[in-house]
């Protein structure tokens, strides 16, 4: 920290005030996985780190994201390999492939469609002003309103150029995965009519004993999102007495 400040701010944080804020760059949430192997619901698809959910609870604290990593990380590719080895002659749908790659490269035959780096700063805006730190209802009903917009914009996301080195063509792409996350964030930051953890409601601020056995699952069907509530599975009493330990 002390190097980057200095490097690219001309500030030595030693001996002069450096300027601190809040971000908005993660949710305590993610795809959810099985706790020992890290398998997703689709066979064969493991995740471990920040987009694993589940592991930090309501808060995720600063530097747990390296520990993370590498306890899961060894789990999930333990699991792959393990994976991998019992499965027998695999087969391939090209048609599915042949559709996907058509997908890909929809971008350059959009002659008149949308320019993604307007609806990337767009989505931006919409998630800091409307879904970040200091939450109401209203405003995730608006944030989830605009978002299903700019998914009708994003369809028409064009590039030019050619495949190699272009990043306006793989924003193109990546804004439909975007559009997806920021849809569910605001979609469950709406439910939770609590606070919580780095989930901060300004009409719902207090806990609630009745959120605090559930969990959010959110899956995608086609274009639509399902949300829906799931028991969380008790602590152990042992892991309980520790936290009321460090309260």
């Amino acid at each position: 920290m002390y190097h980057q400040f200095k490097e690219l701010a001309g500030v030595d944080i030693t001996r002069e005030p450096m300027e601190v804020g809040p971000t908005t760059h993660y949710i305590m949430g993610g795809v959810r996985v099985d706790a020992d192997s890290q398998m997703t619901s689709v066979p064969g698809l493991f995740a471990a780190g920040e987009c694993a959910a589940g592991l930090h609870g309501a808060n995720r604290l600063g530097g747990n994201s390296l520990s993370d990593l590498l306890v899961f990380g060894k789990r999930a590719g333990e699991y792959a390999a393990k994976f991998a080895r019992e499965q027998g002659n695999v087969t391939i749908d090209s048609a599915a492939a042949g559709r996907a790659a058509e997908r890909a490269v929809t971008p350059f035959g959009q002659t008149s469609g949308a320019n993604p780096y307007e609806l990337q700063a767009e989505l931006q805006e919409t998630m800091q002003s409307l879904a970040g730190i200091v939450r109401t209802g209203s405003d995730l009903r608006e944030a989830i309103t605009k978002i299903r917009e700019l998914q009708k914009n994003a369809s028409r996301a064009a590039c030019n150029g050619n495949r190699a080195y272009n990043p306006g063509w793989h924003l193109a792409l990546e804004l439909r995965h975007m559009l997806t996350v920021a849809e569910a964030i605001a979609l469950a930051a709406s439910e939770r009519e609590e606070s919580r953890g780095g989930h901060f409601r300004e009409d719902f601020p207090s806990k609630s004993d009745d959120w605090g056995k559930v969990n959010l699952v959110i899956r995608k069907d086609g274009d639509a999102m399902t949300l829906s509530k799931i028991e969380r599975t008790p602590l152990r009493e042992d892991l309980r007495e520790i936290i009321e330990q460090m309260k």
